[in-house]
């Protein structure tokens, strides 16, 4: 009989089919294996000999590797302790050592510490909390060179009535400037995951924009509830103004402002809309500008959103 090639695997990979170590999909484990992807991520983050570069999800510590040789620290979080019994190996014994710290768990719930750089090949399942966590994260890091879902990322950096705007979209825009850098095929994962990848260069901005996060924030999830329809459509939903009239009350007890008896919430946001002809306007067709204009025209009404 004819000899049958085994499949190719890299070393590492290798090793870990013969410890029984099954990439888990409920932690999102793709394992990046191709090195010039994890070498095109390492040089575009611009590590400074002196930089703490924060990694998420190192798996079996590839890209760990490299950013050891470059950053005066890594701090790797990683949820699954099997795939940390094999990072801390790869490092036994190597100068590399006392450079890496692990933090062992979900980095949602998870208090990071101080770090310069992120670079990380993300869980897609985690994205978007994720991004926010590290945006709203003090103090300040540089920036961070993330991988994301192709699709994700192009929400990320998507601009007003482009197809894939949305919350996501400006949100992130408001706390950030961000690129796609890279995009990078399944195949260079394994196992593959079902879609492609793109690698995304968040950079803070600092300082941030002189507003509430968490009032912004507010404001956006009614906006984009309904982002094809009109502003003063989507304010006159019951709900709505159920909420804002509760902030309004509790805003004005607060400040010891009288409320008159004939007050209705839902004329007072028909006037603030009109005022800043903002009424037959549509989420989707709004930038971080225009929805920074909005808040304060509301703020400054008394009307708040958190």
């Amino acid at each position: 009989m004819p000899k049958v090639k085994p499949e190719k695997k890299s070393r590492i990979h290798g090793n870990i089919s013969k410890q029984g170590i099954l990439f888990n999909k409920d932690f999102g484990q793709h394992i990046l294996k191709n090195p010039m992807v994890i070498k095109s991520m390492v040089e575009k983050s611009a590590i400074r000999p002196t930089d703490t570069v924060l990694e998420i999800g190192p798996g079996t510590g590839n890209m760990t590797m490299s950013l050891l040789e470059s950053a005066k620290n890594v701090i790797a979080c990683e949820i699954d302790t099997r795939l940390v019994a094999e990072l801390q190996k790869r490092v036994q014994g190597t100068h590399l050592k006392p450079k890496l710290k692990i933090l062992v768990g979900d980095v949602l719930k998870t208090e990071l510490p101080f770090f310069n750089l992120c670079v990380a090949n993300i869980p897609y399942q985690i994205s978007s909390p994720l991004v926010f966590k590290l945006l709203l994260h003090r103090p300040f890091f540089r920036c961070a060179i993330l991988m994301f879902q192709k699709e994700f990322a192009q929400r990320l950096v998507a601009k007003k009535d482009d197809k894939l705007y949305c919350r996501l979209s400006v949100n992130t825009q408001l706390l950030a400037r961000v690129d796609i850098i890279l995009n990078v095929g399944r195949n260079n994962f394994r196992p593959p995951p079902k879609v492609d990848s793109s690698v995304v260069r968040l950079e803070p901005r600092n300082p941030p924009p002189p507003i509430s996060y968490a009032e912004w924030d507010g404001l956006t999830r009614i906006a984009f509830n309904r982002k094809n329809k009109t502003l003063a459509s989507t304010f006159r939903q019951t709900s709505v103004l159920v909420t804002l009239e509760k902030n309004y009350r509790l805003h004005c007890s607060l400040n010891n402002q009288i409320i008159p008896e004939d007050f209705e919430i839902k004329t007072k946001i028909e006037k603030i809309l009109m005022d800043v002809n903002a009424e037959q306007t549509r989420a989707r067709s709004m930038d971080v500008d225009d929805f920074m204009a909005l808040l304060l025209a509301f703020n400054k009404e008394g009307i708040h959103f958190a």
